[in-house]
């Protein structure tokens, strides 16, 4: 609740602060009738748009899950970071448009005194929005945030070309407003397309971050018993929440009691340290020696003849049912992973004829 807040207080301060220019480069543009610095404020108009959108978005994120949506509506924040980017790569095709047009049809720019000094203060005024939004952003997660403080940003640095092209026409009375433009466009629809991009793969389903990742690891396998730590998966249903599940590899000795204060432990732990709602999944291992640890070491043999395999876990050996099971993992890029894992167990059924082999291939969910 206190980040939802946060984050719509920082955009109601980005509503009005863009309010103000809109108007002061109005009433400016309409007294001196500078169509350029009337375009100008339609701008900022658009910029305080982009604080709206990022307040329908948190107020919309932060409803309560439902039977409709169990998960809850997190993720429309990536959705409202979307549309911000679209605005940002309107800008940057709009900017691109008009300063091919002022390359195309060059002609010497009339900047007057009073022009200049609304660009100099729209270039200090959006250079620290866009940093303040922007670093708020980051603290608090919100993507839509970062694009907006981003857009204020571009804005000042639009406005700060304005400012060198007129030093550099009425020093040296050459135009460079039209490239200094086409360079910038450049790099803002480049920004707009990385936002976009980030908030898509969000939606879609990306890679666990590798930091957390293995801080998890490392805080599940500190606990007792607990011999290895596998297929962590975690899904995020917005910036605040991610639920989650993994794999722990225990002593095949221990009881079902045992087990279930273990699992429950390490999930009240994952969520008091983390915020994760994990869900714990067990892999047994042997605790006989002798032919079950051959058998392994014997699997890691054949496995090792292939680059392409990651990992190998969840090995168990069934002595009842004559069984034997584990986990491959095989890079994505692979296009053989059926028959490596085929090869691999006709090499252990070779080996061990009396035995099942079985192996399921994981994907490569975590660094």
């Amino acid at each position: 609740m206190d980040r939802s807040k946060n984050i719509v207080r920082i955009s109601i301060i980005g509503i009005i602060v863009n309010l103000i220019l809109v108007g002061f480069k109005a009433v400016i543009g309409v007294i001196t009738g500078s169509v350029a610095i009337i375009m100008d404020a339609v701008n900022n108009l658009s910029d305080a748009f982009s604080s709206v959108v990022t307040i329908i978005g948190t107020k919309l994120a932060g409803k309560q899950p439902d039977k409709k949506h169990p998960y809850g509506y997190g993720r429309i924040e990536y959705i409202s970071s979307i549309v911000i980017a679209a605005i940002v790569m309107l800008a940057g095709f709009t900017s691109c448009k008009e300063s091919v047009d002022k390359i195309v049809h060059t002609k010497a720019a009339d900047y007057s005194g009073v022009s200049l000094l609304i660009i100099g203060v729209a270039v200090f005024v959006k250079y620290f929005l866009g940093r303040y939004v922007k670093s708020a952003g980051n603290k608090y997660h919100s993507e839509a945030l970062v694009a907006s403080g981003t857009d204020a940003m571009f804005d000042s640095v639009i406005s700060l070309s304005t400012l060198i092209a007129a030093g550099v026409s009425i020093g040296f009375g050459v135009s460079i407003e039209g490239y200094l433009g086409v360079v910038i466009s450049v790099i803002i629809l480049k920004a707009g397309l990385e936002i976009m991009t980030d908030s898509l793969g969000n939606i879609i389903g990306s890679r666990v971050d590798s930091e957390l990742s293995v801080k998890l690891k490392e805080f599940i396998s500190e606990y007792p018993d607990v011999l290895g730590t596998y297929d962590l998966i975690l899904h995020r249903y917005g910036p605040e929440k991610i639920i989650g599940s993994v794999h722990i590899e225990l002593p095949d000795e221990m009881t079902a009691k045992e087990i279930h204060a273990l699992s429950r432990s390490i999930s009240e732990g994952v969520y008091i340290n983390y915020g994760i709602i994990l869900t714990v999944g067990i892999y047994a291992s042997n605790t006989e020696n002798g032919l079950f640890s051959e058998m392994k070491q014997k699997l890691m043999g054949y496995i090792s003849e292939y680059p392409q395999i990651l990992q190998m876990h969840g090995f168990y050996a069934d002595s009842d049912k004559m069984k034997v099971s584990f986990d491959l993992i095989i890079d994505f890029d692979s296009e053989q992973k059926i028959e490596m894992r085929d090869a691999i167990l006709d090499k252990m059924k070779q080996d061990y004829p009396e035995y099942t082999f079985s192996a399921v291939l994981d994907n490569d969910f975590s660094d």
